[in-house]
């Protein structure tokens, strides 16, 4: 018993671990994206050159101009092989990755150490000058001796820099030695504590103490020179395995599965849900910091209230930032729809994921409205805009679980009847919740193309569950019926019939919509991409496929009129059931191989072939010979 106790511990242990160190892994891949964001940040908003062109001659009007295309040139080139060396890193595997971490952060290191040092012999310094000019012969205080350590250390400048220094040059230095990859010499460290102290206190010129810090940091950063320098062997070597295992995954699985693993293996969702919380957390706590510093006294409510919008119009100011608040989106749709699941008692369309669609639209909106370019108020308007688009659409995937479970409910006569007031309950609410969003848009907003949009896709849903109820009834009353019913399938292709018909109006307003708008309002290479997406698929494809329907059900029809009726005394003769549907034949067709259906039972059969269920013969050359000997 204690050996299995021990065992389900340390497997508890071992998925902490895997856990945490998969955070770690997340949490290392934010940095390019935070390099990225801030590239893009500065790209897009150069500061203009103040010089009034009126006043200025031509000739300098055009050197401005030249001036102004090169530095333009120059800083798009740098930002463009910033952004590719900051994803090169991105895609690094996780040990190459945390290689790349340490030399960067020894640098780093040295600067902070170069930093603290700076600050401790400005003030020595200053306060040597202030004993000068005091009359105090500073060489005459015991060089290296406590006596001239304390008289240095007895101003207030230099006595707060002598409390923390020597515990931020340890902690420093101690960081240095854990994270430094290469060479160590001996007594580096210790030339790196405690050089500035003692170069300080020794009686050296003002102009070689000044040159202290510089000293004491040339030597670590020619030793990480040397240690990267080494590296670029190893590190071209890794590219080329790099680029040889994207071609074998591309040439032996395909461009999907490549994408797919490279997808699983970086954790993008999390990495991009990671960045976008680290830096809407900054910008909170920065906006916090302003309104503290300001002193004016705001209501609380209305505090959060201003919050709110800045953050939400600072997270999107980029395109990084919008794959951000894209993936908060998409963990937000996937957790709403696992309560639609819940309440529906549904699993989730393994084909379709709620949450990778809503992500993947709600990316496409933002680039339609051109959020990262646009005003902040009008950034803000715009974003509630494609958030209520994403919601109406939202309701049109969480009728995509109710339609099927509605049928199947109703036709495998299930008699759990907490399962039909679920999928009834979700159903209604389905309906009356686009109702009422429609009432308060155009109670609150001016006819638009957007309002037009919205409303055409709340009332397409609307129908569409009226649709399903209708079906669901129709199945109920068929439960209940003691015989079969004939009509039963002509009155659900109607019903089903009238649905797609008004959904393809629908599509048809849609696109003008969007074909008004692209041409009328904000044009753009993404809308018009989308505006020939949405023709092709959803009116295109769907006319040929409704036609297709509609052509075999006419066909069907009219190959299932040209057989001959049954006699009640040759079913009575007869004294069996449909071979399709296993119900008693108050009616029968009967084909040419003399074997007895549901005239609607084999017009079904028809839809996906032409032999008989029984002998395979074929039916349709009944019609064919009637029409030939007529």
């Amino acid at each position: 018993m204690p050996e299995v106790v021990q065992s389900n511990l340390q497997s508890k242990m071992t998925l902490y671990v895997q856990k945490i160190l998969k955070s770690l892994e997340v949490v290392l891949r934010v940095p390019p994206l935070f390099v990225i964001d801030e590239i893009l940040k500065n790209m897009g908003s150069a500061s203009p050159i103040d010089i009034s062109l009126d006043l200025a001659e031509e000739n300098d009007r055009n050197v401005l101009d030249y001036h102004v295309i090169i530095v333009a040139l120059v800083k798009f080139m740098c930002g463009t092989l910033g952004c590719i060396l900051a994803v090169c890193v991105f895609v690094l595997w996780t040990n190459n990755l945390v290689k790349v971490y340490r030399h960067l952060g020894s640098v780093l290191i040295i600067f902070a150490l170069y930093w603290a040092n700076v600050t401790y012999v400005d003030s020595i310094l200053g306060q040597q000058s202030i004993m000068k000019n005091q009359g105090v012969d500073v060489l005459h205080l015991q060089p290296f001796g406590l006596n001239r350590f304390f008289e240095f250390h007895k101003s207030y400048a230099v006595k707060n820099i002598a409390y923390w220094y020597p515990i931020l040059q340890g902690v420093l230095t101690t960081l240095f030695s854990t994270v430094y990859q290469g060479p160590r010499p001996p007594f580096l460290l210790l030339f790196m504590y405690i050089s500035p102290i003692v170069l300080t206190l020794s009686p050296l010129p003002v102009a070689i103490t000044a040159h202290t810090p510089l000293m004491c940091a040339i030597i670590p950063l020619l030793l990480i020179k040397y240690v990267i320098w080494v590296n670029v062997t190893p590190a071209t070597q890794t590219l080329y395995s790099g680029y040889r295992h994207v071609h074998t995954m591309l040439s032996n699985f395909g461009m999907a599965t490549f994408v797919e693993a490279e997808w699983t293996r970086l954790n993008v969702p999390s990495v991009l849900l990671t960045f976008w919380i680290m830096r809407v957390s900054g910008h909170a706590g920065l906006l916090t910091m302003e309104y503290l510093q300001s002193g004016v006294s705001t209501p609380l409510p209305e505090l959060l209230h201003q919050m709110a919008k800045a953050l939400l119009v600072g997270g999107c100011d980029t395109l990084i930032a919008v794959l951000g608040m894209t993936s908060v989106v998409s963990y937000l749709c996937y957790y709403l729809g696992c309560l639609f699941q819940w309440a529906l008692l549904a699993e989730e369309d393994e084909e379709k994921p709620i949450g990778t669609v809503s992500a993947m639209l709600f990316y496409v909106l933002a680039l339609q409205a051109g959020l990262t370019s646009c005003d902040p108020e009008k950034r803000l308007v715009r974003l509630s805009r494609n958030i209520c688009l994403l919601f109406t659409a939202l309701l049109h995937f969480v009728h995509n679980y109710v339609h099927p479970l509605l049928l199947s409910l109703s036709a495998s006569h299930n008699p759990a009847l907490h399962r039909h007031l679920r999928a009834l309950g979700v159903a209604v609410f389905i309906i009356v919740f686009p109702i009422s969003l429609l009432i308060f848009l155009w109670s609150h907003h001016e006819l638009s193309t957007w309002l037009l949009a919205v409303s055409a896709f709340s009332v397409e849903v609307i129908v569409k569950v009226i649709v399903s109820l209708m079906i669901y009834s129709l199945f109920l009353l068929d439960a209940y019926r003691s015989t079969f019913w004939e009509k039963l399938d002509d009155y659900v292709y109607y019903i089903q019939a009238f649905g797609h018909v008004v959904e393809f109006s629908f599509g048809i307003l849609l696109f003008m919509n969007s074909a008004w708008v692209l041409v009328f309002e904000a044009g753009g290479a993404v809308r018009a991409v989308m505006v020939g997406i949405h023709a092709y698929f959803n009116i295109w494809c769907d006319a040929q496929a409704g036609w297709r329907v509609f052509m075999k059900r006419r066909t069907a029809v009219n190959k299932i009129n040209s057989l001959p009726e049954a006699s009640p005394q040759q079913l009575q003769a007869l004294n069996d059931v449909c071979s399709i549907c296993y119900s008693e034949m108050v009616s029968a067709k009967i084909t040419r191989c003399n074997h007895f259906f549901h005239g609607v039972c084999l017009r079904k059969w028809l839809y996906v072939q032409d032999r008989c269920p029984l002998c395979h013969d074929i039916l349709y050359r009944v019609a064919s010979q009637e029409q030939l000997s007529q």
